[in-house]
């Protein structure tokens, strides 16, 4: 195999660091035992108190075409470059075997006065933003699982235009934290974003 230049030297930080969004699957499945193997990364996230109160919803054939005719019907309602962006992922989410859905349980929201013992409107800001945190490293253990074992996602970030329409076809609660990542075998290969360098985001306080 060959070695990566630079501090890129295992299997971990090889995942992190070939990790892109991926649009165009091929037609081949994705078993369940492969998707459970990506599943119980995402499930293996941080989460604040170890709540874990995040939702794993699973999208195959009938389910993920209506998502798909859900998302089209509303890009209808936006502004051009919103609705182009929002058809764009509708195509993503036909073209991928299954698609993962990521939202929140609003279980910390609910008893996280009774946790921390904070209240107020400091608690309602507190426990909603940790709920996001917790939901959103969920969503990204899944996608360096999935880079991992070979295969593609992309975070369909757009889709939050719509959260509650989604959730709502989801059967899942509103909420603050909505992800919607088609995942299957990249019909291409890509060359990720070029990313800033260090020297340019970091900040070293001593």
């Amino acid at each position: 195999m060959e070695q990566p230049m630079g501090p890129v030297t295992n299997e971990t930080l090889r995942s992190l660091h070939d990790r892109r969004s991926v649009r165009n699957f091929t037609d081949q499945e994705v078993d369940d035992e492969v998707l459970n193997v990506i599943l119980d990364a995402a499930n293996r996230a941080p989460s604040a108190h170890n709540q874990q109160s995040w939702r794993f919803t699973v999208l195959r054939n009938v389910k993920k075409h209506a998502l798909a005719e859900l998302v089209t019907a509303k890009a209808a309602e936006f502004p051009r470059p919103a609705s182009i962006l929002l058809r764009m992922a509708s195509r993503s989410i036909l073209g991928a075997p299954v698609v993962v859905a990521v939202s929140n349980t609003g279980d910390l929201i609910r008893h996280g006065s009774e946790l921390f013992q904070v209240d107020g409107e400091r608690a309602g800001d507190f426990f909603r933003t940790m709920e996001i945190q917790s939901s959103a490293a969920a969503a990204e253990n899944l996608l360096v699982a999935v880079t991992s074992l070979g295969l593609g996602a992309v975070w369909l970030g757009i889709l939050f235009l719509i959260k509650d329409d989604v959730l709502r076809f989801l059967g899942e609660p509103e909420g603050e934290f909505m992800a919607v990542i088609p995942v299957g075998y990249p019909a291409r290969t890509t060359e990720g974003p070029r990313k800033r360098p260090l020297e340019t985001i970091v900040r070293r306080l001593d």
